[in-house]
């Protein structure tokens, strides 16, 4: 915030020598957060889409040359596989072999809104210095910093996204360059846009002027989603480590070496955010489908032929299943009643109505985060049945808006009355109700 502060500051800078030392470091200070603001923010954005292609295209070079160590294929093409995978990462479906492939590999486009969040940040604190002064801030002086910076940040990394689809396109993969496009805007604008209003100082002028109410119930939501991933990844490693053999046995059918067994793992890792999210369609109750004509829930498994891929060895047996998977569909009400309840202790509120609203409105907008985040875990990932795979989304809007809206009610309002009950309200009003009760003579 030092950037933002009020002019008169900047100039009350001592006589002395002293003084003067601190003058000539407030100089360099505002030197380096005074940067060109376009020039900064339109390569920065460049630089956050450019950083992780450049990861994939080389990552693809390593897997072509683990693979077959350059026998077949060239260079150019494990570049392009690379380009394709960043693509990919960016909502633009492609086809592999006349396949075409419209899944999202959730961990790949994490890893690019990280970069993005931190290229953003530093974006922000390189511009901190232009617009008003905190002081004016305050007063009501429109600053444009922000958004002008974030829609630089934004075209910057669009314009990597359509030279991406452009060079790496083929007859036979046909990319979606509006998509990447789209996809561009939501990852520069939204998580890079934050990072710079948060860089740059005025996320910490911003954030105050938003009601304390809301900015509980965002927390309520935060922590239920973060705990409820928390607990979908243990579900979902616990069901790969009892089956693990399952998984080994594809591994050794498969005859893969050193170099292709890395390769697994990586894509692996890139789809096990994927897997979380199908992993919590199960412990709310709706489940998914692996492919056409099936289904995996709570209550019935069924299953068909299946890809040889380790990480699918996390999936129950077909038919029946035991009477206890029914009760994990309790797991999301408990979560989110011990969450709420949590907040509730922290920041308390004896009302009851504001309480209630709390864990409700937490619990709700978690509910619909979960939903819009498992629209992106499925899609066609090969021909034939693996056109259709992925979790039963609106069923899951349903289950966690109902599971985390009930438990962030009942956890919220639990706690407010034992905290209410700490000062002897509780009692007061019991012993006031049976002082009225005729006694016995």
């Amino acid at each position: 915030m030092t950037s933002l502060q009020s002019s008169p500051a900047r100039r009350a800078t001592g006589r002395s020598g002293k003084g003067t030392a601190r003058s000539d470091a407030e100089l360099r200070h505002e030197l380096a957060t005074s940067r060109p603001l376009v020039p900064t923010a339109t390569l920065g954005g460049a630089l956050a889409a450019g950083g992780p292609l450049l990861v994939c295209m080389a990552l693809a070079v390593v897997g072509w040359f683990l693979t077959d160590a350059g026998g077949e294929g060239s260079p150019s093409g494990a570049l392009r596989v690379g380009a394709h995978g960043w693509l990919v990462a960016h909502g633009s479906t492609v086809a592999v072999e006349g396949i075409r492939i419209t899944a999202l590999p959730i961990g790949l486009t994490l890893l690019c809104a990280w970069t993005a969040w931190r290229v953003g940040h530093r974006v922000g604190e390189s511009v901190s210095g232009h617009g008003p002064d905190a002081d004016r801030i305050a007063d009501g002086a429109r600053d444009w910093t922000v958004p002008l910076a974030a829609g630089l940040f934004s075209v910057g990394y669009a314009v990597v996204g359509v030279l991406t689809a452009a060079v790496a396109s083929t007859a036979a993969s046909s990319p979606n360059p509006t998509r990447v496009v789209l996809w561009s805007l939501l990852i520069a604008g939204g998580v890079g846009g934050t990072a710079i209003a948060f860089g740059s100082g005025r996320a910490a002028i911003w954030l105050p002027v938003v009601p304390a109410a809301v900015r509980d119930s965002a927390l309520v939501a935060r922590r239920i989603l973060g705990l409820w991933f928390a607990m979908s990844l243990v579900a979902l490693a616990v069901a790969f480590v009892l089956d693990f053999s399952t998984a080994a046995n594809v591994v050794s059918q498969l005859h893969a070496d050193a170099g292709a067994i890395t390769l697994m793992l990586l894509v692996t890792v890139l789809v096990l955010p994927n897997a979380v999210l199908f992993s919590s369609s199960y412990l709310l109750g709706p489940g998914f489908t692996v492919g056409t004509g099936t289904t995996v829930s709570t209550s019935v498994v069924v299953l068909g032929p299946l890809p040889m891929f380790p990480l699918l060895a996390a999936l129950p047996d077909q038919g029946a299943q035991p009477w206890w998977t029914e009760w994990l569909m309790v797991t999301p009400v408990l979560l989110a009643a011990y969450v709420a309840g949590r907040v509730q202790r922290d920041r308390p509120v004896l009302a009851w109505d504001q309480a209630a609203i709390r864990g409700c409105a937490g619990g709700i907008s978690a509910g619909v985060v979960l939903a819009l985040l498992t629209v992106f875990a499925g899609g066609a990932v090969g021909p034939g049945r693996m056109a259709d795979v992925g979790p039963y989304t609106f069923e899951v809007l349903l289950h966690a808006i109902t599971s985390f809206g009930i438990g962030g009610v009942v956890g919220a309002l639990l706690v407010c009355w034992w905290q209410r009950d700490g000062d002897g309200w509780v009692r007061s009003r019991l012993g006031a109700v049976r002082d009225r009760l005729p006694r016995r003579p």
